[in-house]
């Protein structure tokens, strides 16, 4: 809808951009802020153009640009940012009279359909057919709130708390399959191969975190579907490093649900009480290489 005092944010979510268009009026008290004041996402861009007639101000970025964030679900791509307004004294005025605000923004983006252009127009075969010709499956890996009933909103986390991981295929109308975690790594930075690194599920699905003397990281047994797999990690952070930013990257798989686990396709934790390797499903003898670290043998 349009901007106006009562509405004074309007958005526009394009094919690969956002438009951002904000009235000056920003709280309807008919005092006009400042433009210099406003700023898009994390990386503070600037407008791109200013209506000094109807006190306008127009922000246009890339889904991608200016510090925005990209969340996935099975069913959507949702891009988020913000507008924010930081008011500061003007001349050698020492006061302000406005609060700063910070406005969400989120654009989302269906991940089932031809979201392409109008120009992309197949006669020969319908694109939702191309995609099941070729078994495509959409994954996702989500941030669960305690009860594992909604995505949590936030993802910080106080060292003693437990991450909530979730991890889900969307297979359209594929033979039923069964997921798999088969590793997740931490690091500091968005490549899973930098250093410093530390593995929470290795050897094809050994939940190895959970080994350790301090955690109570585990599957969650049983699982909710077949197609969905559960697991907690107690929080932490990386010895003498100061930064509060740890990305986890995972490697997900499927097999057919109607196959037995085995070495390579299962999903074990570590019971403290028996000292004992447990599949969520299967024989206990497919967790055995979870302590030898031979598991790759089987392949």
């Amino acid at each position: 809808q349009a901007a106006a005092p009562l509405h004074p944010v309007a958005v526009q979510c394009q094919e690969a951009q956002v438009v951002v268009t904000v009235h000056r009026d920003l709280f309807g008290t008919g005092r006009l802020v400042r433009a210099a004041d406003l700023t898009l996402g994390a990386d503070a861009c600037l407008p791109v153009a200013q209506s000094v007639a109807e006190s306008m101000v127009t922000f246009v970025a890339g889904l991608h640009e200016c510090g925005s964030t990209l969340q996935m679900t099975p069913d959507s791509l949702i891009y988020k940012t913000s507008l924010s307004y930081k008011p500061t004294p003007s001349g050698n005025v020492v006061i302000i009279r406005t609060n700063a605000a910070v406005v969400p923004i989120e654009c989302h983006y269906p991940r089932k359909s031809n979201v392409s252009s109008n120009a992309v127009r197949p006669t020969w075969v319908p694109f939702r057919s191309t995609l099941s010709a070729e078994e495509r499956l959409m994954f996702s890996l989500r941030l669960m709130n305690d009860d594992w009933s909604t995505e949590r909103l936030s993802n910080g986390f106080q060292l003693g708390e437990s991450l909530h991981l979730q991890a889900d295929v969307a297979s359209g109308n594929h033979v039923p399959l069964r997921l798999f975690v088969d590793d997740c790594v931490a690091t500091l930075s968005p490549d899973r191969n930098s250093s410093p690194r530390y593995a929470l599920i290795d050897l094809s699905g050994c939940l190895v975190d959970g080994r350790s003397d301090d955690t109570t990281s585990a599957f969650i047994s049983p699982r909710p579907r077949q197609e969905t797999l559960q697991f907690m990690v107690d929080a932490f952070k990386f010895a003498g490093d100061d930064r509060n930013l740890i990305y986890i990257t995972c490697h997900l798989k499927v097999s057919p649900a109607d196959q037995a686990p085995n070495p390579l396709n299962k999903a074990c934790s570590f019971n403290k009480a028996s000292s004992l390797w447990a599949p969520v499903e299967g024989t206990g003898d497919i967790c055995s290489c979870c302590e030898t670290g031979n598991c790759l043998l089987y392949g």
